[in-house]
């Protein structure tokens, strides 16, 4: 529910609505309003400041919580699933919101991914051979991609630290 505000301006009352994105330069002088989580959006925030991120188009479904490898689509970068099973499709970040192919993904390249389940507090995760998917079990097959993407901080919370990946002989 967009949020109404009454502005008196030279002696003239007018309404705003409060913005919860930003589409940029277009929304100079709106005042922000929270989101459904109760903060605010990364896109209202100046440059340095809140999450390091990029949005991205999808040349894939991503689901929530997917780790993401950003790769070059003839001089484009788009997001699609890391994989430990093919050397170049390491984890470079992941997403928190399923998107389908085509559309634009927000790519996370660090913070804690929210998304995940099962995970053990603790725990060291490495990139899965499950496309998008962590494990804690390293993996070890001829030609997989061993990289450490960081440690569970609850059932659900992994701290996104990715190491180098290592394709393995």
């Amino acid at each position: 529910m967009a949020q109404k505000f009454l502005r008196l301006l030279s002696g003239v009352i007018s309404e705003l609505e409060a913005l919860v994105t930003s589409a940029g330069a277009g929304d100079a002088g709106k005042i922000p309003a929270l989101d459904a989580t109760g903060k605010l959006d990364n896109s209202l925030m100046p440059v340095g400041i809140g999450a390091d991120s990029k949005i991205l188009p999808a040349s894939e479904n991503l689901a929530a919580g997917d780790l993401v490898n950003v790769w070059n689509d003839s001089g484009t970068a788009k997001a699609r699933k890391a994989d430990a099973t093919t050397a170049g499709k390491e984890a470079n970040g992941f997403v928190l919101s399923a998107v389908t192919l085509g559309n634009n993904a927000t790519v996370y390249f660090d913070g804690t991914d929210t998304q995940l389940s099962s995970l053990t507090p603790g725990v060291v995760y490495y990139l899965a051979t499950t496309a998008g998917g962590v494990t804690d079990t390293p993996p070890s097959g001829s030609g997989n991609v061993l990289q450490r993407v960081g440690r569970a901080l609850s059932a659900t919370e992994l701290t996104f630290e990715p190491g180098e990946p290592i394709t393995l002989a």
